[in-house]
């Protein structure tokens, strides 16, 4: 259903406020530049310091933005499984074509309850899911044989996997079958994992370089390994920078400095980026020749 480059989309801020303008202006360079789906309102864009109108009102302008050029994966995830529920119904209601989903953070349910939780979603709406294995964010990990029983619920359609883990491309391959979409949701071991059965990167970096991590993944899905590899050599450092310091700050300053008009703004608890960080970004933008 999805593969290659899709950014997750950073949310424009400006005192205060979700800067629209500025967002529709990053929606139309992400698809002129190759990218083949959109994640509105992940962790990258600030999701968990969003009120719930903001969070439904900017699915509805990636969407309205989008305007059927490429799908849009929305961002949906809570700990509260009414909340993660309603954000599903207005994503679909916004036209959507699929939600993406953490299993509850905080909360840390067992196994059995990060199933209910996942058929809770399932039977509540239709909108197909997109799960979102990411243990270091919300210490609870998604096991290959959990992911196994829920690959069998018919909206299931796959997995955005940051678990670091490369070889879980090959045994949830094995538990869930070849047509089970995996995505890998780390930029730094994106080749690895297409290499190994995934089909394309929810990627942070694609937000700062769309154009070259579009071309890595045409690359990496043709057999083109060669030129894989260059990209990544080119694009490594900049994977590495852009988590140098608390996300999204460091992603939102290079941002700034690709697009001079794009606010590098963050909503506490989330602060600029330390010296030591900005010097590594403008590194890695510079050795990847984008600035």
């Amino acid at each position: 259903m999805f593969s290659g480059s899709i950014p997750a989309l950073v949310t424009p801020i400006r005192n205060g406020v979700i800067d629209e303008a500025a967002f529709r202006d990053l929606i139309d360079w992400q698809i002129e530049n190759g990218s083949s789906a959109l994640v509105p309102c992940g962790t990258t864009g600030e999701s968990a310091t969003m009120t719930i109108e903001e969070h439904d009102r900017t699915v509805r302008i990636c969407v309205e933005q989008a305007g059927g050029r490429v799908p849009v994966i929305a961002g949906c995830g809570s700990n509260d499984t009414a909340v993660a529920l309603h954000h599903m119904q207005s994503a679909k209601a916004a036209g959507a074509t699929a939600a993406l989903l953490v299993p509850p953070y905080y909360n840390r349910p067992n196994q059995d309850g990060v199933i209910a939780h996942f058929i809770a979603l399932a039977n509540g709406c239709d909108l197909p899911i997109l799960l979102y294995n990411v243990p270091g964010r919300t210490v609870v990990d998604i096991a290959v044989e959990t992911m196994a029983v829920l690959a069998r619920l018919p909206t299931v359609v796959g997995v955005k996997d940051a678990t670091g883990n490369v070889a879980r491309v090959s045994a949830q391959r094995a538990a869930c079958g070849p047509d089970f979409c995996q995505l890998s949701g780390n930029d730094d071991m994106a080749l690895g994992f297409v290499a190994m059965g995934g089909r394309g990167c929810i990627s942070v970096t694609a937000n700062v370089a769309p154009r070259l991590c579009a071309d890595l993944q045409a690359a990496c899905l043709e057999g083109r390994y060669a030129d894989a590899l260059a990209l990544q050599d080119r694009l490594f450092p900049l994977h590495a920078a852009l988590f140098s310091d608390a996300s999204p700050g460091p992603v939102k300053y290079a941002l700034s400095r690709v697009r001079p008009d794009f606010p590098a703004e963050l909503r506490l608890p989330m602060t600029p980026p330390s010296a030591a960080s900005r010097a590594a970004v403008d590194a890695g933008l510079a050795h990847a020749h984008i600035v």
